[in-house]
């Protein structure tokens, strides 16, 4: 198992076509800032289109990723992409519109193309051979950690070297020539399943998948959390909050090397143990930098906090893969990105709420103890989910023996 079995022309390809899919994603909050900013109260204006983008992912991400066919899944997200390609290009070229016109925009946006994510991951898996599905992971998670750490840059530089609208024009032109990429990629990624008694039971599944959506959620509400509060932070402790930018890509670049390494062999344990102990040493970290008052020991600690999430993130995937069957993987993965949309969301309200009555350093201290507690929550329910199965499969094969025993001896006789 080496990067070697994940090298081939058509990864090449997804990667190509996931980094112009996925780029306006993270471009998307702070371009929406940017682009209303100078308006009376642009900042919460532009908070507001960032919650209404966000909100369109949320809700559309579980409905839309269960209507993914795997047999025809490249129709499925080209649709999607086209939507978003849309509602990125009517908020650039209507920037001035009606606030509610560019909260419609900022909804299709970010709703449209909310499967996207997972039906491209459902897709990568399926490039690559099954002994290397950890690679292919780990470098879908580096390649992201690129996204997220240069698209804050190209967004703050063109949005005040050129114009507020670019960013938003350049994320349309990214999404619509992802279209273009799909059709160099397989149609799908497995077998259709679209009989109504199949899509029930995979309902049932994802539902039954619910500690993995928990616990990467939790991952992404902690470093969410620190992410926003780190601003404060910094004011807390007389460090210059121009740092902030710097320490961020430190943590994003801390995340690429953690997925690096997380590929690069097998690890020991069981998946529901080692995303427990990563998550319990990113919390340590997060806590560590909420802590220490010089700005090395922040970067520092955010950096390696970065790195072990990224594994954890990674450990969830597979978790996914152990839960779901193939063909409702997209929808799983869809899922936990509404999930994860959920959770930042949620993480806002909570650093808006606790920084008006404690310390930035509490507030961060505060999101440590809601994620342990989600952490404790979700693999609780790995566990109580796997003694089921296990009882299930000993019920079914109690129950088959005690069915052909009559017969055997019926032959006996």
């Amino acid at each position: 198992m080496t990067y070697r079995d994940v090298a081939s022309k058509q990864v090449l390809i997804w990667a190509c076509t996931a980094v112009a899919s996925r780029m306006p994603v993270a471009m998307a909050p702070l371009a929406l800032v940017f682009l209303v900013r100078e308006r009376p109260g642009g900042y919460t204006l532009g908070a507001t289109l960032a919650a209404a983008y966000v909100l369109g992912e949320i809700i559309a991400a579980p409905v839309l990723g269960m209507r993914l066919d795997p047999a025809r899944g490249r129709r499925h997200l080209a649709v999607g992409l086209v939507g978003g390609a849309a509602g990125f290009a009517g908020l650039g070229v209507l920037a001035g519109a009606h606030p509610v016109v560019l909260g419609a925009f900022a909804f299709l946006a970010g709703g449209a193309p909310a499967a996207a994510a997972g039906g491209q991951r459902a897709l990568l898996t399926s490039l690559v051979p099954e002994r290397a599905v950890a690679q292919a992971l780990s470098a879908e998670s580096m390649l992201m950690s690129g996204v997220w750490a240069v698209s804050p840059v190209a967004v703050a530089g063109l949005a005040l070297g050129v114009a507020p609208r670019v960013p938003l024009l350049l994320a349309a032109a990214l999404m619509a020539s992802s279209i273009a990429g799909h059709w160099l990629l397989p149609a799908g990624w497995g077998k259709g399943d679209q009989d109504g008694e199949e899509g029930r039971a995979r309902i049932r599944l994802l539902i039954r998948a619910w500690p993995v959506y928990v616990t990467g959620a939790a991952s992404l509400t902690l470093l969410g959390l620190a992410e926003l509060t780190l601003p404060a932070l910094l004011e807390q402790r007389g460090i210059g909050v121009g740092w902030s930018g710097l320490m961020l890509a430190g943590m994003a670049t801390g995340a690429g090397l953690g997925a690096f390494l997380y590929g690069l062999r097998s690890w020991p344990g069981r998946l529901r143990a080692r995303s427990v102990v990563l998550m319990c040493g990113m919390s340590a970290f997060v806590t560590l930098a909420a802590l220490i008052p010089g700005a090395a020991g922040i970067a520092g600690a955010l950096v390696l906090a970065g790195t072990l999430q990224a594994g954890a993130l990674v450990t969830r995937n597979l978790s996914l893969r152990e839960a779901l069957p193939p063909g409702a993987l997209a929808a799983g993965y869809s899922v936990m990105y509404a999930a994860a949309g959920a959770g930042y969301a949620a993480t806002g309200s909570l650093a808006g709420g606790l920084l008006q009555v404690v310390a930035p350093s509490t507030a961060v201290l505060a999101g440590v103890a809601v994620t342990l507690l989600l952490t404790a929550l979700g693999w609780w329910g790995e566990v109580r989910r796997d003694v089921s199965s296990a009882a299930e499969e000993r019920g079914v094969g109690t129950a088959a023996v005690a069915e052909g025993a009559p017969i055997a001896g019926g032959c006996d006789a």
